[in-house]
């Protein structure tokens, strides 16, 4: 059989827990419609919890719908983009819906975004309504762009009264350097305050015909790990069958009767479509925090017997260790899931030592809607992302070709599946780089270097982009990593290569070292540790202690802005 008849077959359906279908409709529904079904079934439900405040599903859907009501008379109409610059808050799920209900496109601004990139992402997207922070204005005063609407609100809003000054003080600490306009600055300047719109406008949204196939739902950025970040065309449709795919491969909730615990930052496509829209469509209830406090959540895990965690690489690593994680009985857990970056295996090991309980791994891009793989429930295997989710086409080629590669070989990541993204905002030429068609069909190049086992797993690499040649050999940055982490005295590593006439690339490391190890272990003696422990040519030439590595705003070491700094050095 041929590599790619191999993939057709999809092997991987062997692995599927009893009673997932490979397949599942999808509806044609818009997000709006979806929202408007749950609120009315759930009504009487907790749709959140803000800090001990409880805000119903039948007052989520007057605040969404007076919200709505706002926009529409403010002059947000049908096709506009509406740019959210907030933290976790009620007040992002309240504008995110009230968007999406009068037609227009939804953009979610990163909060810690300086003014140079909400600049480049107001004007690449075409947003003229903002909802902002107020501690954030300053970052959008800065861009110096005349928008129709500013919509400030501020943190304290939906928190309960005890907690109102403690919220402003903690942020506070954390913006410290941002001065909140006053009352008559925004009054001057036409900016609107939230409350006030909520306050003023009945729930009498107006009535948006949205083809579900047709219309754009949301642009979110990707995290621009090469030049500016871009946007990933998301429709009512994409948004819809992730929802539907996402609930037939885990079958494991019940509708109306889950709580989950929303710390993963809503502008990322993760804790947006994952956490935020998958709970809400499905009337759970979502603890919201604004700020990842471990206390807090361990704390919210236990009081209110949150069934649902999901979590990245970096916060497993620190919760492996830190002395309050077995408060929690992580075995009653109907899901512990981590995504955004892999696991290393030393901390999977030693989450299930302490917890007992098995971390579920998955795979997806902001190109996917957040998802295309997941450990099956009944079936994970470490190192492993698992399997494509229902409707999803997987296959491995050759990165630079479309030749298919057999099990066992790495290449490229192709995907097809309802939940694929139309293409990038206003790059045609990079859509066309990344859409492909194979026989008459569209894949999607996830500039991911993977593999797949026999039985239909998958395994992750490295970034096409993070590739290292040195003198003809392939070097996964990520495998050199790997072998770095498990030195004892080695706190974190980032991997790059860097230019060089005579082998291609060098191989540097940035490394962390455990602070009692600091100033005693030198460069040679992480050099001679890897001689022992990997290939000759996987060898980084260059060490570089650091106190620190930068990362991403999920959390992940940031090799675009290693790779920058070793080259200008």
């Amino acid at each position: 059989m041929d590599a790619k008849a191999l993939y057709m077959e999809k092997p991987w359906l062997k692995f599927y827990p009893e009673g997932v279908l490979s397949e599942v409709k999808i509806t044609e529904q818009t997000i709006p419609e979806v929202f408007d079904e749950v609120t009315e079934k759930y009504k009487n439900n907790t749709a959140l919890i803000f800090y001990g405040k409880k805000i119903s599903y039948h007052l989520l859907r007057e605040l969404v719908d007076r919200f709505a009501t706002a926009l529409a008379d403010l002059g947000v109409a049908k096709g506009d983009t509406v740019a959210l610059f907030l933290l976790n808050c009620p007040q992002y799920v309240i504008a995110y819906f009230a968007a999406l209900k009068v037609g227009a496109k939804v953009t979610p601004i990163s909060p810690v975004y300086t003014s140079k990139e909400v600049k480049h992402q107001l004007e690449d997207s075409g947003a003229e309504t903002i909802i902002c922070q107020d501690i954030m204005y300053d970052n959008v005063e800065k861009t110096g762009i005349d928008l129709k609407n500013v919509i400030l609100t501020n943190i304290a809003e939906y928190l309960p009264i005890l907690k109102k000054l403690l919220g402003k003080s903690a942020l506070g600490k954390v913006y410290r350097e941002i001065h909140v306009p006053t009352p008559t600055f925004m009054e001057e300047a036409g900016l609107h305050q939230f409350q006030t719109l909520i306050k003023k406008y009945p729930p009498e949204p107006p009535q948006i015909q949205i083809p579900p196939r047709e219309d754009i739902a949301v642009l979110p950025y990707t995290g621009g790990t090469t030049g500016l970040p871009k946007a990933a065309i998301l429709t009512h449709y994409n948004m819809s069958a992730l929802r539907e795919q996402a609930i037939a491969f885990w079958p494991l909730f019940e509708k109306g009767r889950e709580i989950v615990i929303a710390f993963l930052p809503f502008f990322h496509i993760y804790g947006q479509v994952v956490v935020m829209l998958n709970s809400l469509v499905q009337g759970f209830t979502m603890v919201l925090f604004t700020t990842p406090d471990m206390d807090d959540i361990l704390s919210a895990i236990e009081r209110y017997q949150a069934s649902a965690f999901y979590g990245v690489p970096t916060l497993f690593e620190y919760l492996k260790e830190y002395d309050k994680t077995e408060r929690v009985n992580w075995k009653r857990l109907k899901m512990i899931a981590c995504g955004a970056d892999t696991l290393h295996k030393s901390t999977i090991d030693e989450w299930e030592r302490r917890t007992g309980a098995k971390i579920l791994e998955g795979y997806g891009l902001t190109e996917t809607t957040a998802l295309s793989h997941g450990s099956p429930f009944n079936r994970p295997k470490a190192g492993s992302f698992g399997v494509p989710i229902p409707n999803v086409k997987a296959a491995i080629v050759h990165h630079e070709s479309k030749e298919f590669l057999p099990p066992g070989e790495v290449g490229e990541l192709i995907l097809s599946g309802p939940n694929i993204m139309q293409g990038y905002w206003k790059r045609p030429e990079e859509t066309q780089e990344a859409i492909i068609e194979i026989d008459g069909e569209k894949w999607l190049r996830t500039g991911d270097l993977v593999s797949m086992d026999e039985e239909g797993y998958f395994y992750f690499s490295d970034r096409k982009r993070d590739l290292i040649k040195y003198k003809g050999y392939s070097v996964f940055a990520r495998h050199v990593e790997e072998v770095l982490f498990e030195h004892p005295q080695i706190k974190a590593a980032g991997v790059v290569g860097v230019p060089d006439p005579k082998v291609g690339q060098l191989i540097k490391a940035y490394v962390v070292l455990q602070s009692e190890a600091r100033g005693k272990i030198s460069e040679e003696e992480i050099i001679e540790y890897c001689r022992q422990n990997m290939a000759h040519y996987k060898v980084p030439k260059i060490i570089e202690f650091r106190g620190e590595l930068p990362k991403t705003d999920v959390g992940k070491v940031s090799r675009r802005e290693l790779r920058e700094e070793a080259e200008e050095s």
